[in-house]
């Protein structure tokens, strides 16, 4: 069986994730395609989009999400992501234990003693006057029936897991802040939920499987289960194995990926890349060396914004007074520091709307 490298596993993942050549695609497929995007802080998608598309027009997204093309919802991990209308549909029931049960993790101890069905179908009952709420508002609209918990274990349950959510634009358009106003998905979009499949088959966690292996592949079964979220997708992985191809990597783990799905050569030159906060990049994988090293992953949980150089995280970027402010995490070659000034000019220029083409790059730490 080959065995693929660090580096080689370095070059797919950028391909997959249309980092290692900007892509001519529209916004609608290239979402779609990567399976959706962390999407917690409101603005780190248009960044994520920028890195990974010719020309990306922010306003595209933005028209995209108030046409009710894409949405904003709970999915993968529990956590906010930006996926296509179809896609949120198709895989949200697929998602609904993991969501309780990730919800239940961590309000146990307040959500004892809950019946989640009746929790459920009294916070349907409020929502079903079709007046978008917060979190907030939706818990204290149920706190008399429900005293003990408190408004967050209440609110976090019912809007992240048990009734299917959007959050509703203004919230994450381009340059917009607006606070979190949630109504039911298949109200918004004007279609009911996928239901799941009654004969015992699993298609969305087979489509899962594809879909993840397009974006992210090679990776093993563990890295599938740290994108989703999803602990239950074995059968779907046997279901659709006669399909894939098998490698190993270099610790000897098996790694699945789809026949005809891009490979390229290992030396093949990976320009700098600025990646937003959470990118889906780093965080869609249980093991994260092909990308970050084990000395900087806490990096990737922690919100930081990094720069891909040679393919590997090599350096953390904010914005200060419309500068784009680099800090290395080793040192930079004079040829990565000129490639990284470059996009971080550019970069600078997206963020400002040409007003400002500054960037500076810090001594390495």
């Amino acid at each position: 069986m080959t065995v693929l490298d660090a580096r080689a596993l370095n070059r797919a993942t950028l391909a997959r994730q249309l980092l290692l050549d900007r892509a001519d695609m529209p916004v609608l497929d290239a979402v779609a395609h990567l399976g959706g995007l962390q999407a917690q802080e409101p603005q780190e998608p248009f960044v994520g989009l920028w890195s990974r598309l010719h020309a990306f027009d922010p306003a595209v997204l933005s028209d995209l999400l108030t046409g009710r093309s894409v949405v904003r919802t709970h999915l993968m991990r529990r956590t906010v992501h930006l996926v296509t209308a179809d896609d949120a549909l198709a895989w949200r029931a697929r998602h609904d234990a993991m969501l309780r049960q990730r919800v239940i993790g961590v309000y146990r101890r307040e959500l004892a003693g809950v019946d989640l069905d009746e929790l459920a179908a009294a916070g349907r009952a409020v929502m079903a006057d079709g007046e978008p709420r917060s979190m907030t508002e939706l818990a204290r609209a149920l706190a008399d029936r429900w005293p003990k918990p408190g408004p967050r274990p209440l609110g976090e349950m019912l809007v992240a897991a048990l009734i299917p959510m959007v959050q509703l634009p203004p919230r994450g358009l381009w340059r917009t802040r607006a606070g979190v106003r949630n109504v039911p998905l298949s109200s918004w979009l004007g279609r009911e939920i996928d239901p799941p499949a009654q004969d015992g088959s699993d298609p969305v966690g087979q489509q899962l499987v594809r879909r993840y292996l397009a974006a992210f592949g090679p990776a093993a079964s563990a890295d599938l289960r740290a994108w989703c979220g999803l602990a239950g997708l074995p059968a779907a992985v046997t279901a659709v194995r006669e399909e894939l191809v098998s490698f190993r990597d270099e610790r000897g783990r098996e790694l699945l990926d789809l026949p005809d799905a891009p490979c390229p050569d290992p030396d093949a030159p990976a320009p700098a890349r600025f990646l937003p906060a959470f990118d889906n990049a780093i965080l869609g994988y249980h093991d994260r060396g092909r990308i970050i090293d084990d000395a900087h992953r806490g990096l990737s949980v922690a919100g930081a914004r990094v720069v891909l150089v040679d393919g590997r995280v090599s350096a953390t970027w904010h914005v200060e007074e419309d500068t784009v402010l680099v800090t290395p995490l080793r040192r930079l070659s004079r040829a990565e520091r000129t490639d990284v000034a470059e996009q971080g000019r550019e970069l600078s220029a997206f963020l400002s709307d040409d007003d400002s083409h500054r960037v500076r790059i810090a001594a390495a730490a």
